[in-house]
């Protein structure tokens, strides 16, 4: 795959090469993800949660991006894990609202620095300046690109 960006096609799709830089990304941190026992699709929502706990169901989803249908599989298996709460209040039945439990809670000391390792080892080498640089590309690009989503809607 090197190979192929450096030689083949250096000048190729720029969405080419952020969704192999992406699976890249992901291998590293499932790997990493895996010796604790922690699946990658648990960690998105885990993300979240660290952030945000006492969401609901649909909120989380829409958070992730993922299907109602798949996150609430995924928060039953998260559940059996004892990593997250479901509850249902009383004066709202129709809700599901996920809270974090003490052992999801701690999972983020953990984990965080799993993904801040991935990181370090994808930036190494790249100067301060361009990796800021590069952020702040790819978030111009990610804002163009849901704006142009969002005029097609």
């Amino acid at each position: 795959m090197l190979r192929h960006w450096h030689e083949a096609v250096p000048n190729d799709r720029m969405a080419h090469l952020l969704k192999d830089t992406m699976r890249a990304f992901d291998r590293s941190l499932r790997a990493r993800l895996a010796r604790h026992g922690v699946q990658m699709g648990h960690w998105v929502y885990l993300r979240i949660l660290w952030e945000r706990d006492g969401l609901t169901k649909r909120e989380l989803s829409m958070e992730a991006g993922v299907a109602e249908p798949t996150t609430f599989i995924a928060l039953r298996a998260m559940e059996s894990l004892g990593y997250v709460r479901l509850e249902q209040r009383a004066d709202n039945r129709k809700n599901v609202y996920v809270h974090l439990t003490d052992e999801g809670r701690q999972l983020k000391g953990v984990l965080v620095p799993l993904a801040e390792e991935v990181n370090a080892i994808a930036l190494q080498g790249v100067p301060e300046a361009e990796a800021a640089a590069a952020r702040r590309t790819l978030l111009t690009m990610l804002d163009n690109l849901s704006r142009d989503e969002a005029q097609g809607d």
